[in-house]
C-alpha cells in the first residue's frame, strides 16, 4: 500500500477536479440501520451484505478493499490537513480512484451530483458526455491539463456513481478503463469488490465518509 499527498478538495474526482457536489444537501441524515432492504448481488457492497464471508480486506474506515490481482492500493492524502481523501487502485494500464459519501436513505444522490460535476468540468474548459454503463448513467470526461514540462494535454476520465444504503460511492477511471471501458471489464470487477462501511452517525448528505490511514501505509512523493 502506498500513500500519496494531494491538495485539499471538497470532493475528489478522478481528473483531480474540485467540485461543490459534496455540499448539495446539508440536511442531517437520521441514524439507523445501514443495511439495504435487499442485499446487493453485484458490488460495491454494503458492509452488512458481506459480514462473515471470510474475505480479508484492508480496513480503511469507510471503505474496505480486498487484495486484487495486478492492482496496487494507494491512498490520496490532503496536503494541508494530512487526512485521507480518496483511495486508488492502480495498474499498468490505468487507475480507479474512489470515495464514499453520506447519502439519504433510499435516495439517489448520484442523479443529484452528476449534473454538478459535469457543469464544473465544462466550466474548466473540458467536455462531458453521458453513457450508460454497468451501474447506470456515467460521465465520460475530457479535461485540459498541463504536463510537468508545461505543455498542454487532455486527460480523459470516466466517472461513475453507485447508490448504496445511505451512501454513494463515486469512482473515476483513468487511462484505458476511461477510454476503452468495454475492453477492460476487469477494472469494473475490481471496483465491484469494494465494501462501504457507512456507520450509524448522522452526517450531512454529500459529506465524504472518513477514510483512516492504516499503520502499514508507505508515504511516497
Amino acid at each position: 500500500m502506498r500513500l500519496r499527498r494531494k491538495a485539499e478538495q471538497t470532493a475528489t474526482t478522478g481528473d483531480g477536479a474540485a467540485t461543490d457536489a459534496a455540499a448539495t444537501d446539508a440536511s442531517a441524515d437520521a441514524p439507523g440501520a445501514g443495511a439495504s432492504a435487499t442485499p446487493r448481488t453485484d458490488g460495491p457492497f454494503d458492509l452488512s451484505d458481506v459480514e462473515g464471508d471470510g474475505t480479508e480486506r484492508a480496513d480503511l474506515g469507510s471503505v474496505l478493499v480486498p487484495a486484487i490481482a495486478d492492482r496496487e492500493l494507494r491512498l490520496q492524502v490532503d496536503e494541508a490537513s494530512g487526512e485521507v481523501r480518496a483511495v486508488m487502485l492502480a495498474g499498468q494500464d490505468g487507475a480507479c480512484e474512489f470515495q464514499a459519501f453520506a447519502a439519504p436513505r433510499n435516495g439517489d444522490l448520484w442523479s443529484t451530483v452528476r449534473p454538478q460535476i459535469a457543469e464544473d468540468i465544462v466550466r474548466r474548459g473540458g467536455a462531458v458526455e453521458e453513457r450508460e454503463g454497468r451501474w447506470g448513467t456515467e460521465l465520460v470526461c475530457r479535461l485540459p491539463v498541463q504536463r510537468p514540462d508545461g505543455t498542454a494535454a487532455t486527460q480523459p476520465s470516466r466517472i461513475v456513481g453507485i447508490n448504496g444504503a445511505r451512501w454513494m460511492l463515486r469512482a473515476s477511471f483513468l487511462g484505458r478503463p476511461a477510454i476503452e471501458p468495454d475492453a477492460v471489464p476487469e477494472w469494473e470487477d475490481a471496483l465491484a469488490q469494494v465494501v462501504v462501511r457507512r456507520g450509524e452517525q448522522a452526517m450531512p448528505v454529500g459529506e465524504p465518509l472518513p477514510v483512516k490511514l492504516p499503520d502499514d501505509a508507505r508515504r511516497v512523493r
